[in-house]
């Protein structure tokens, strides 16, 4: 069997809106492997929501998707009939969304959202009523929750907001699944539950053998649980390599200038953001996208989009600066 789980090939979603098109995702490529924690980091509105929901096949109507394919275990979900997408939603993925008020249904119990989603990732057959709530107990308590029993009853709003994220993580992994895609599981949670939320993810993906991905605008995260991260600028991947050399050697000036806002405990003066803002999706650039903020920028730049080139170790960058032995230009 190949080592690879998720395979998305040029990947394009475009949004129809009023006044014309928005081509939000411009040739997407992206790869996980069995096991393999993988980080996706970017500003807000980048596409990396997006490009999750294409995955699970989730977009709204206004979507297109013109070119490109998502291959799971060889398998390309955009030409599945919709049985074929529902047994792979139950039995191969699961997705933790980044707000668990909307995620879950405010008139139905904990225990009767739990108690379906088991049923449904199980078959047409599902299991019976006994074993379902063994199953959901189990969950709540691999998800750290305080009395399972008394979970079961409650409704969300009764619950904390770090409390309703552990019933996301927990229906999450209530049945086994090959990939967990977490999209910024600790928005809106304070700073301690944000490091237990992020320490148990982690720990359950370990536990269960399963992939994840982990959809992030911070660099700390993704270099605490991560072993690979690929860094997406307005509709494209435009760096990937290993957690490790990633922060160790950034290449392209989009992740250096995201490192370079960190704020550091050291001091030494407020981190300096990017100059500019994404370009209109309506309206993008045909060239590299973040041409217009980029302080290197020079002529191809602004004609074609950037091939992927390798600088080592696996570590790939979509930037002409490394085209050539045009990186001098940087020293110029």
């Amino acid at each position: 069997m190949s080592e690879t789980l998720l395979d998305i090939k040029n990947l394009h979603v475009w949004f129809k809106v009023y006044g014309g098109v928005l081509k939000v995702l411009n040739g997407v490529n992206f790869n996980v492997k069995f096991g393999e924690k993988v980080g996706l980091v970017g500003e807000a509105g980048c596409g990396k929501t997006t490009t999750m929901k294409a995955l699970l096949r989730v977009l709204p109507n206004l979507a297109l998707i013109p070119e490109g394919d998502i291959f799971v275990r060889g398998k390309n979900i955009l030409k599945l009939n919709s049985r074929e997408l529902a047994d792979l939603r139950g039995r191969g993925l699961s997705m933790i969304f980044q707000d668990p008020t909307s995620a879950l249904n405010p008139v139905f119990t904990i225990g009767q959202q739990l108690y379906d989603i088991i049923k449904y990732s199980a078959g047409s057959s599902g299991q019976k009523v006994a074993n379902k709530k063994n199953v959901a107990l189990s969950a709540l308590h691999e998800a750290r929750l305080p009395d399972p029993e008394r979970m079961l009853d409650s409704y969300p709003i009764q619950l904390s907001g770090g409390m309703r994220q552990r019933v996301c993580i927990a229906s999450a992994i209530a049945t086994a699944r090959d990939l967990l895609i977490a999209d910024e599981p600790t928005t809106n949670l304070d700073v301690t539950i944000q490091d237990q939320v992020l320490r148990l993810i982690g720990d359950l993906v370990e536990k269960k053998g399963a992939s994840l991905i982990l959809i992030t605008h911070s660099l700390g995260l993704a270099r605490e649980i991560t072993e690979r991260v690929y860094v997406m600028y307005a509709g494209n991947m435009i760096e990937m390599a290993a957690t490790s050399l990633l922060f160790k050697k950034p290449f392209h000036p989009y992740t250096q200038g995201l490192l370079a806002s960190v704020p550091r405990l050291s001091g030494g003066g407020f981190a300096e953001g990017i100059p500019g803002r994404i370009p209109d999706y309506r309206n993008p650039p045909p060239g590299c996208r973040f041409e217009p903020r980029c302080q290197y920028a020079f002529e191809p730049c602004s004609k074609a989009m950037p091939p992927y080139i390798d600088v080592g170790d696996g570590h790939q960058v979509a930037c002409y600066l490394y085209q050539n032995g045009q990186e001098d230009r940087k020293n110029a």
